[in-house]
């Protein structure tokens, strides 16, 4: 057997000893979901449907990796990223709720909510960002604020929470550090849920316990195994949704203008970029 086949049979039963799933298969499944979230987007347009949908968990969980395989081939028209950075000195004067209800989407809008209104209940909570009165009456009103203003108003709502135990987590901020691509993800407040381990799972616990209603329940993502935590959840999402495949009007492509006399093909004007590769 060639040294090239040996070695890529070794890896491969080294995966399947694992228990984890190749990148062949991840991405096999991946893009049969992703056409399925294309016939969502359609049938979201069609229908003037609104879907939020809330991205929770711990830091290195995996929110912003899931979210960018479900955004990598559908339209940004309709599948909004909403990540809010701190709040301004003016949004904090205003109600809590008051800048993610200005995110809420419009018909034929899917927003996906990196983090979302229950900030108050976990970073807010752990690092004393809040009063405690203002965390009891957060947990007290959350609930009746997702029935009565998402829900009954014919929005669909659908909450995940992303957990890693916490070996995998130190593991992956080793990885954010030993990898300049990631370095852009770690920050003081990041790291500091290392040490808060068990503050923060006492925060979210207590979260998850008081807003877990028939109308907006939690969904709980085991993240230790990332490929296959992205693909429960995307399939989660699809099946909870009854979508139709819509049929589309494509178009036909036409046929071009005729070559004028004296035309040169590409442009005449301009400066070409080296080509380095």
């Amino acid at each position: 057997m060639a040294k090239g086949k040996r070695k890529k049979q070794a890896v491969t039963e080294a995966t399947v000893a694992s228990g984890k799933m190749s990148r062949k298969e991840f991405e096999k499944e991946l893009a049969k979901l992703q056409v399925e979230l294309t016939r969502l987007q359609t049938w979201v347009k069609a229908k003037g449907a609104r879907v939020i949908v809330v991205f929770e968990g711990r830091d290195t969980a995996g929110k912003g990796g899931v979210i960018s395989r479900i955004t990598a081939r559908t339209s940004p028209r309709v599948y909004r990223h909403v990540a809010l950075p701190v709040p301004s000195d003016r949004e904090k004067t205003q109600v809590y709720i008051q800048r993610y209800i200005a995110q809420f989407p419009a018909a034929g809008e899917i927003i996906l909510f990196d983090r979302s209104w229950y900030n108050r209940a976990g970073v807010e909570r752990v690092m004393g960002f809040c009063t405690n009165e203002q965390y009891e009456r957060f947990l007290a009103l959350a609930p009746t604020i997702e029935r009565e203003m998402i829900v009954e108003n014919g929005i669909i709502l659908r909450k995940y929470f992303l957990d890693v135990s916490q070996d995998e987590q130190r593991r992956r901020f080793e990885a954010r550090i030993n990898d300049p691509v990631k370095h852009w993800k770690l920050s003081p407040m990041d790291t500091e849920s290392v040490r808060r381990w068990w503050d923060y799972a006492a925060a979210y616990e207590r979260m998850i316990r008081a807003t877990h209603t028939p109308e907006a329940p939690w969904h709980i993502v085991p993240a230790d195994d990332k490929r296959r935590a992205r693909l429960n959840l995307i399939r989660h999402l699809l099946d909870s949704i009854p979508y139709k495949k819509v049929d589309m009007d494509l178009p036909k492509i036409p046929k071009a203008q005729p070559w004028p006399k004296g035309a040169s093909e590409g442009l005449g004007a301009g400066q070409p970029i080296p080509g380095h590769y």
